[in-house]
């Protein structure tokens, strides 16, 4: 856990939750007070753990807690009084918050604190794998407009454009994605 933020309205909360951070070996989190103050700070920083200890001052704190989740790749955690664990637990886990009932038991909060950070993990990894798709996508469909070009202005057929393609970028040691770009720039500019 490189980074890590905890939101809550009291100090002792702040302190207790700060503590059992520090055992689960982070480093110091960032705080903040209240839901407004949390959200400017996850605009303006990545975590990789965001700890709501619920009711805060300007909000009950689910609303943040389903917001981070849904805007960051942060694990997220909220804890909340026994009696609505439950009922929040049913609203907010669809979207990965993972809900810890107070008063906090320390190696129930470790077990929250590790499977968030599973979590983050995850999604990280898919997020890279969606860049890595979404580039994919791309040279794709810029390969296709290089043989759309290669069929309209050389009158060749889709399999010898392919060919013609795949040819040059063998030829010349370039990607297809390079060969499809010179072809682009020299057929539609």
């Amino acid at each position: 856990m490189e980074n890590a933020l905890i939101v809550s309205s009291t100090q002792k909360g702040m302190d207790t939750l700060e503590n059992l951070l520090r055992q689960c070996g982070g480093p110091s989190p960032a705080a903040a007070k209240n839901g407004g103050e949390a959200r400017r700070m996850l605009l303006e920083a990545e975590y990789d753990l965001v700890v709501v200890n619920a009711p805060l001052t300007d909000e009950f704190g689910h609303e943040l807690a389903l917001s981070a989740a849904e805007s960051s790749a942060a694990g997220v955690i909220l804890i909340v009084k026994s009696e609505l664990a439950d009922e929040l637990s049913a609203r907010v886990e669809d979207v990965g918050v993972f809900v810890v009932p107070k008063p906090v038991s320390r190696p129930f909060f470790y077990q929250a604190v590790r499977l968030a950070q599973a979590s983050h993990r995850r999604v990280l990894g898919l997020r890279t794998e969606n860049v890595r798709l979404q580039s994919k996508i791309e040279e794709i469909r810029l390969v296709d407009r290089a043989k759309c070009a290669l069929i309209q202005y050389l009158n060749m057929t889709e399999p010898q454009a392919h060919r013609y393609i795949e040819k040059q970028a063998m030829d010349l040691r370039l990607t297809r994605r390079q060969v499809a770009e010179n072809i682009v720039k020299t057929y539609e500019m």
